[in-house]
């Protein structure tokens, strides 16, 4: 008998078409890691996690604040998206073919796909990628390999949503975890006005051409992604001083990376 061989994978699909059915509500998925073809979802129900609603448990804000784990951003990104893709417990298949991988890194390189990374020293342990457009972030996967790392990892990805002035976080698909961080579930009619709002303000209209903002820097107008390394980097907050205070304070205190975030988060002004 002659073996079977590996069907090709779909070739990738352009940027531009990609941004533009963002842009539309719609994305791409596959339906397993093995099978070539892809396909357009849009659901007719919609998550969201309003930005000013985050749920920021005790144990969460306790966790970030301790700086648990090193969360850093866009620093190996196709390593998040192939550990989103790889089988984990309680979820063994994956939506993510070769094709996805592809045009997720295509839109990375063009500063349209971001990622957060958790670091247990040198170990990656958890993570999260989207894509970028206008004032909107869409979730795609998140893994976690710690006890915690995809919850830190989305605290981080909202508060810098929030310093970048971002409106809109779609997670595409409710569930119990997200729901838990305070995700909620709209009809799709009802989302596309919040997308259609959140795009235009980033020079890319629904039905319009995103070929634009496909091949170079961000529109002018959209979210900024790097707006909280540029909080992070502060020269009170590295040189380890508060920004009401002469004195050099430890690291875990008030001007530490995670109490930044909380503050962030907590702060809904």
């Amino acid at each position: 008998m002659t073996p079977l061989t590996p069907q090709p994978q779909q070739p990738p699909i352009a940027p531009e078409i990609l941004l533009r059915a963002y842009a539309s509500g719609i994305f791409p998925m596959a339906d397993s890691r093995d099978d070539p073809e892809i396909y357009w979802v849009e659901p007719e129900m919609r998550a969201i996690l309003p930005l000013d609603r985050f749920h920021l448990s005790r144990s969460l804000a306790k966790l970030v604040r301790q700086n648990r784990f090193r969360v850093t951003s866009d620093t190996v990104f196709t390593e998040i998206v192939s550990h989103c893709a790889a089988p984990s417990p309680g979820r063994e298949g994956s939506w993510i073919n070769a094709t996805i991988e592809a045009n997720y890194a295509a839109l990375f390189a063009l500063g349209h796909a971001h990622s957060v990374e958790c670091w247990d020293g040198e170990a990656l342990v958890g993570g999260l990628y989207g894509v970028t457009l206008g004032h909107a972030f869409f979730g795609e996967s998140m893994f976690s390999r710690r006890d915690n790392a995809s919850k830190v990892a989305l605290a981080w990805l909202v508060a810098r949503l929030r310093a970048g002035g971002f409106t809109l976080l779609d997670c595409q698909f409710q569930t119990a975890h997200l729901a838990s961080l305070g995700a909620q579930e709209m009809p799709q009619a009802d989302y596309l006005k919040l997308l259609y709002r959140a795009v235009s303000a980033g020079g890319v209209a629904a039905g319009g051409s995103a070929a634009g903002a496909a091949v170079g820097a961000v529109p002018a107008g959209a979210g900024d992604w790097g707006a909280l390394d540029a909080v992070l980097a502060a020269p009170a907050l590295a040189a380890g001083r508060g920004p009401d205070t002469d004195a050099a304070e430890p690291s875990g205190t008030a001007t530490s990376p995670g109490h930044v975030m909380v503050q962030l988060l907590t702060n809904t002004s």
